[in-house]
């Protein structure tokens, strides 16, 4: 793919954003499940912690990019214990990416219709806005729970083209993840770009699949 992700703002009819990883630090996500459940597994299930980090690592990987391993009550009814309550316990840890919050205000303020696009459950993205409140900055929010596919489907970009109608010509797709971005690319939008630095807690990821920017305050 050949475009200037910094000047893609300019071009756009349609902006679409991703939550975790792209405007919030993917660092509370990976605190809470690579150690606050893993902790709750093995005390849950009487099990050494290394041992209870690999056997939920294994149950992680066998449902990856499915929409199940995006649910808490998948998750909280598989594991035996609330998985909501523990982001609750963490939630001062919701922080913007930086320069995400300042991003989102000039967006907001162009004439470009801006979407917040997530695989996060709804349960989550509630606990989220209500630390940050960044649902304002959106024209509208859409979860991949409410259409029955994660976004590594096709079958979540036909159901989000039919109520949003967006251009893909003219749309832009921002996230982290590159299995995401492969779907959207596929479907035809035109303009995917890859978020290097999610997690302000580990060092940048490497890019070379997508046009891509450390943050979205890039972007602008």
């Amino acid at each position: 793919m050949t475009f200037d992700p910094k000047t893609v703002i300019g071009q756009c009819e349609t902006l679409m954003l991703d939550m975790d990883g792209t405007i919030l630090d993917l660092a509370f996500d990976n605190y809470v499940w690579r150690q606050l459940v893993v902790t709750r597994y093995a005390e849950h299930n009487d099990l050494e912690y290394k041992v209870a980090r690999d056997r939920l690592y294994a149950q992680y990987i066998s449902i990856q990019g499915d929409l199940e391993w995006y649910c808490l009550d998948h998750w909280s009814e598989r594991l035996g214990f609330d998985v909501l309550a523990l982001h609750e316990e963490v939630h001062e840890r919701i922080v913007y990416l930086p320069g995400a919050e300042e991003f989102l205000e000039v967006v907001n303020a162009a004439e470009i219709r801006v979407l917040l696009v997530t695989n996060s459950h709804p349960d989550t993205l509630a606990l989220k806005d209500g630390s940050l409140g960044f649902s304002t900055y959106f024209d509208a929010i859409h979860s991949s729970h409410d259409y029955g596919h994660a976004k590594e489907s096709q079958d979540f970009w036909r159901a989000l083209q039919e109520v949003e109608g967006f251009d893909p010509q003219t749309t832009v797709f921002v996230d982290d993840t590159v299995p995401v971005l492969r779907s959207a690319a596929e479907y035809g939008i035109r303009m995917p770009i890859v978020v290097t630095y999610p997690d302000t807690s580990e060092p940048p990821r490497e890019n070379g699949e997508f046009p891509g920017v450390a943050g979205v305050r890039e972007l602008v």
